[in-house]
């Protein structure tokens, strides 16, 4: 997402509950086809072995048009679900649509009382208070859920829980604006809440009993929350993107405003608490608790993936002059120490997909503590670090080094015995001081193929620094360089493998490292149609969120676009290359929040959050506004609300019973 413009940032979860996706094996099918709804004509299992998933395939859904406004002020699903199983038969499902509420609503606190959903809490867990229109005065909620974890705990004591209790981790980025209409954009620390849900082992059906707000206070609240992962050990990976600019802070209106709403006083966040990587612990009775990691960098923290080592982890950087970053953890399933890399591109960048792709090499940025960086994030000072510089100095002095922030020129110098602050604290300097580069545009999620040995990173755009001779940070070192720009963007993929070593020829201690980079999906920028799209509608338009399902052989796609007029879930099927449409989002919304699973005791889930509704750009939706504005109002609380939910099955005339 822009720094300046927030169009589109995410939308409601969808939990893919219900659906009978993934039969996990031949006991498992029966079941969870007879749990859709219809029951086994199978009275003798013992006899008969139950066939067992082979492969599933997405039908796409249109995008909706001005014919029926409805459909594109809210929640459209028009696609299916086909299965095939090991008896050659198959069976298609209508997907829908379902939510647990709409930020803003009151839901269950597990204590028998209620709380607000998407509620806004400063540093002392005390409601922040939208007292901007006199005698309307209320507690702030965001409209803007973001990442989201499902997930379930061996040994769950909240009570009221019919089925099985599962778990989702939701984090709340920003709120678009206060009730007098002023922009509130990163001015608030972003919550953070876990659900417990009731999942009904018979349908797979997933209900809120719980609404639980996660305390952040010793994590110095969170910054900008934006996309999230599941560790493979059952943590809520989170982030925090765009970065305070620690030198500057003293003239930064934002992030005063933040420290004033957060701790009462514009002047007492410190920048360089902020930019790094919260990891959330669910708790068996439904609670949550919060850490920050301080060696992971500081950069604008997009969607990591965990490899299967449980080590490594990739990162997507959602900035101008952004990098590929790899770390690679000391310890399995501890992300408290480490070694920092920035990957370096060699030659052959492009966005040909046939193309063989470019090679990837990596840059050591340093080794470090969680610990260590955290007690210099508290005692450092910015100028301790490193000379900054605007402008370039006069007279010349070759002790400085020009590098591009955010499309724009620095002049540096680290001072004597400073580095480790440099490469964890000022890390995008840092790391184009290095070599390392930093000229991509917008690099959000990351996501892996394990039986592939693949990893894809969705660039939202091609712009800017990836532009040859663009004015906004285009180094000619970076090794990108594209001709022309694709503002529509596209999704990278990745070669993993191991044996590598870093740039100083030490070895690299993981088998999942990015060896190579090759264009896969791309979409397109076109003369606005009849609608007002300015990116081709039928192909992805500024992807952002990506999750990977290995049952399915499916990379999902959810888009941040600007240039749709609705935002889009696409399902890509790695094997048959086929891109189908799963989704459409309230028009001004933004698809975030995408998260799979491909067995949650024995179901199947996708999870995908919509943000800011109705949020209208005159250059894309000045032939839609009018109509969609009133309807967008009143589904979501006058735009302040956003939905978080589910896609399922509607089962609604589907006889699962005729499935073997």
């Amino acid at each position: 997402m822009s720094n300046q413009v927030h169009a589109g940032r995410r939308q409601a979860l969808k939990f893919l509950a219900g659906v009978p996706m993934l039969p996990l094996g031949s006991a498992s099918i029966a079941t969870m086809l007879t749990g859709c709804g219809g029951s086994s004509n199978n009275s003798d299992t013992s006899q008969t072995p139950a066939p067992t998933f082979v492969s599933a395939v997405f039908g796409a859904m249109a995008a909706p048009s001005l014919s029926n406004p409805a459909a594109m002020a809210t929640t459209t699903v028009g696609s299916t679900l086909k299965i095939s199983l090991s008896d050659k038969s198959e069976k298609e499902y209508k997907l829908a649509y379902q939510t647990f509420f709409i930020t803003g609503d009151m839901v269950d606190d597990g204590k028998g009382g209620k709380i607000l959903a998407g509620g806004y809490y400063d540093i002392n867990n005390k409601p922040i208070m939208d007292t901007s229109v006199a005698g309307k005065e209320r507690q702030f909620f965001s409209d803007s859920p973001d990442g989201t974890s499902l997930l379930s705990l061996p040994s769950p004591t909240v009570s009221g829980i019919k089925g099985k209790a599962v778990f989702a981790v939701v984090q709340f980025e920003y709120t678009t604006r206060n009730q007098a209409l002023a922009d509130t954009y990163g001015q608030l620390p972003s919550p953070i809440a876990v659900l417990t849900l009731d999942q009904d082992q018979t349908t797979g059906k997933l209900s809120l009993v719980k609404y639980h707000n996660v305390d952040t206070s010793k994590a110095n609240g969170l910054w900008i929350t934006c996309g999230s992962s599941l560790s493979p050990w059952g943590t809520h990976l989170s982030s925090e993107e765009y970065e305070p600019d620690a030198q500057f802070v003293s003239t930064d209106a934002q992030f005063k405003a933040f420290s004033k709403n957060t701790f009462g006083d514009e002047t007492k966040a410190n920048p360089y608490h902020y930019g790094h990587l919260p990891e959330v612990t669910v708790n068996p009775d439904g609670t949550g608790t919060i850490k920050k990691h301080y060696c992971l960098g500081r950069i604008s923290h997009e969607l990591v993936q965990v490899m299967p080592d449980n080590r490594t982890v990739l990162m997507g950087d959602d900035a101008t002059n952004s990098g590929l970053f790899l770390f690679v953890a000391d310890k399995e399933k501890d992300l408290s120490s480490g070694t920092l890399y920035v990957a370096k591109v060699g030659a052959g960048f492009s966005l040909d997909t046939a193309a063989a792709g470019a090679k990837l090499t990596w840059i050591k940025l340093g080794s470090a503590t969680s610990a260590e960086i955290e007690t210099m994030a508290n005692t450092i000072k910015p100028t301790d670090i490193m000379t900054i510089l605007k402008a370039e100095p006069v007279p010349a002095d070759p002790s400085f080094t020009k590098i591009w922030v955010g499309g724009k020129a620095n002049w540096i110098k680290v001072k004597p015995g400073m580095e480790k602050a440099a490469a964890f604290l000022e890390t995008h300097r840092y790391a184009y001081l290095k070599g390392g580069s930093m000229g991509f545009t917008k690099m959000e999620g990351t996501t892996v193929n394990i039986k592939d040995k693949v990893a894809y990173s969705a660039l939202q755009n091609m712009v800017d620094s990836m532009v040859k001779d663009n004015a906004k940070g285009w180094n000619a070192e970076s090794g990108i360089s594209l001709d022309k720009a694709l503002v529509a963007g596209g999704v990278m993929a990745h070669t993993l493998g191991g044996g590598q070593t870093d740039t100083s020829g030490t070895a690299i201690n993981s088998e999942w490292v990015p060896t190579l980079t090759k264009a896969l999906l791309l979409g397109e920028d076109i003369a606005a149609d009849a609608l007002g799209n300015l990116a081709n509608p039928d192909k992805i338009g500024n992807p952002d969120n990506l999750k990977f399902s290995e049952k399915l052989r499916t990379l999902f796609i959810g888009e941040d676009s600007g240039y749709h007029v609705n935002n889009f879930l696409w399902a890509y099927n790695v094997d048959t290359k086929v891109l189908s449409r799963l989704m459409s989002m309230p028009s001004g919304a933004e698809a975030t929040g995408l998260h799979v699973v491909d067995d949650l005791n024995g179901w199947t889930y996708i999870t995908s959050n919509f943000q800011h509704p109705g949020d209208w750009s005159s250059s894309l939706h000045g032939k839609v506004q009018a109509t969609l504005d009133p309807l967008v109002r009143a589904n979501y609380k006058d735009r302040f609300g956003a939905a978080v939910g589910y896609l399922t099955a509607d089962v609604t005339g589907i006889k699962l019973n005729s499935v073997k």
